[in-house]
């Protein structure tokens, strides 16, 4: 009769086991869509805010009147963030080198409209920022191909 007991025992703590692992599972699964929702929901948002800033920085110009290349190097950043959010939908391996882009355009934008008054060492650290974020950029190209 004890080794009944011990079956009916074991069987039920495997029982019970296979229920947890179920209800693990669900809850992956569901935790996953919540993440993945929200990450869409964001990513609207990021894109709305970006098409705002655009008809913003439109607007500034047509009140002005003046087109400055601070105001076309402004445009590459927004371009570079619709990309992003473009890339992101259509190939999910290319999702980390965009932010990269916007950083060395970012920089890139800010060598250039910094001004002949700027000390050197600060250009020769944003140009050595550029490179580095190249060279991370080339490094995550070539793993994510492999």
């Amino acid at each position: 009769m004890s080794h009944a007991k011990e079956d009916y025992t074991e069987n039920s703590v495997i029982a019970k086991s296979a229920r947890s692992e179920k209800i693990d599972e669900i809850e992956r699964n569901i935790a996953h869509y919540i993440f993945h929702i929200t990450e869409r929901l964001f990513l609207i948002v990021i894109l709305i805010m970006t098409i705002c800033g655009v008809a913003v920085e439109i607007y500034h110009m047509y009140i002005v009147k003046i087109i400055g290349l601070p105001d076309i190097l402004l445009m590459f950043l927004y371009i570079e963030v619709v990309g992003m959010v473009s890339v992101y939908y259509s190939d999910r391996r290319s999702v980390f080198v965009y932010p990269i882009f916007i950083a060395i355009t970012a920089l890139t934008r800010l060598i250039i409209l910094q001004g002949k008054e700027t000390a050197p060492e600060s250009v020769l650290f944003e140009s050595i920022a550029i490179l580095l974020l190249s060279l991370s950029a080339i490094v995550i190209v070539r793993m994510s191909r492999d």
